[in-house]
């Protein structure tokens, strides 16, 4: 089956237009606030924390990959709809792949460490989010919602192996 087909089902062509750009932008987050994409990064942390915190690694995984194609499905049909590469105000790939930084921890909420380790990551994501080291940046070249959705992820993946080490060398 062709990368296209997957990302452009046949149910998405009966989700109105505007619910499509209203999710892919989270709103107002991607049309109104300056730094869209930090607005919807900080925004992942709370779906971290309200959706994924505390869940078993195959639930996570599950529910990461299920956020992430639906992510990518509507941030395709949101790119279309737009007639634009990538466009800023597209934002729910941000929030959708900051859940992937936490992937493999466990911190207790009672700790400060919760807030530090939370931040961490935030800076961290935004850091590889923005300047897209280590070829992340050649991802965004593919077309659709697959270039929309898999730099974020990358992002997301170097973060989180850069969290491992850090944690793994302090605590």
């Amino acid at each position: 089956m062709k990368i296209k087909k997957i990302l452009n089902p046949a149910w998405i062509k009966h989700v109105p237009k505007p619910w499509i750009l209203s999710l892919a932008t989270l709103g107002p987050v991607g049309n109104k606030l300056f730094a869209p994409g930090t607005w919807a990064s900080f925004a992942g942390l709370w779906f971290y924390t309200f959706c994924f915190y505390g869940l078993s690694p195959l639930s996570f995984l599950c529910l990461a990959i299920l956020s992430s194609y639906l992510a990518g499905v509507i941030c395709h049909a949101a790119e279309h709809n737009l007639q634009e590469k990538d466009p800023d105000c597209i934002v729910l790939d941000e929030f959708t792949a900051m859940p992937i930084c936490f992937f493999g921890f466990h911190v207790r909420p009672e700790t400060h460490a919760l807030w530090v380790f939370l931040l961490t990551g935030f800076l961290l994501f935004r850091y590889f989010d923005i300047w897209k080291p280590l070829g992340i940046y050649k991802l965004q070249d593919l077309r659709g919602g697959l270039g929309i959705m898999l730099d974020d992820l990358a992002a997301a993946l170097a973060t989180n192996v850069v969290l491992h080490g850090i944690f793994h060398f302090l605590c």
